[in-house]
């Protein structure tokens, strides 16, 4: 078994949990404002073992995530210049940049297109706070953007459901190593 079928066997065991609901919640929480793994790859797993539960599950995910963009908002706001070194440190400043640039033409659709895209959302969400940006539109936003994602991942592997695991299961090395690839990608293209 390689590295991503591990993994996904690590986090199967974690979505069966009895109390996955609450760690997904914490994750979705901590990936908005500093955590580097995001919350699909629990909600995917969960969704696909509990179809009848995948909406209640995008729903836990989306509101965590939205109030933990709320905290990257707030460091950003409050304190940009002691997280700023992490953000050097952890490769993410051209990222950050970018992020600055863009909202300063395009605002609220920024958040809204993070929020949906693969793109590290906690970089927008400490950069919404650092220019200040309308608070009620970011979190509008947010919401949209952080709920279309979750609902639709949800959505997909619930109906999916268990007739989905074998196959996922069976190639679950390709699609982790072309995540990779497209991650590698959208670094490349926002370091631009």
């Amino acid at each position: 078994m390689g590295v991503f079928g591990t993994l996904y066997s690590l986090v199967l065991r974690w979505s069966a949990h009895r109390r996955a609901p609450w760690l997904l919640g914490a994750l979705s929480f901590a990936e908005s404002s500093f955590f580097p793994i995001p919350p699909d790859v629990m909600l995917a797993p969960m969704s696909m073992a509990r179809p009848g539960r995948a909406m209640r599950f995008a729903t836990i995910t989306t509101l965590a995530s939205v109030l933990g963009g709320m905290l990257g908002y707030g460091i950003g706001y409050l304190a940009l210049e002691m997280v700023l070194p992490v953000i050097v440190d952890v490769g993410y400043v051209d990222a950050y940049e970018t992020a600055r640039s863009w909202f300063a033409t395009w605002g609220f659709w920024v958040v809204l297109v993070a929020g949906f895209s693969p793109i590290p959302y906690k970089v927008f969400t400490i950069a919404g706070g650092a220019m200040a940006i309308a608070w009620w539109p970011f979190v509008l936003a947010s919401l949209i953007g952080r709920g279309a994602r979750f609902y639709l991942v949800a959505g997909l592997l619930a109906w999916g459901g268990p007739r989905l695991e074998p196959w996922l299961r069976r190639y679950i090395e390709r699609i982790g190593w072309v995540t990779v690839m497209l991650l590698i990608m959208v670094v490349g293209l926002l370091s631009l």
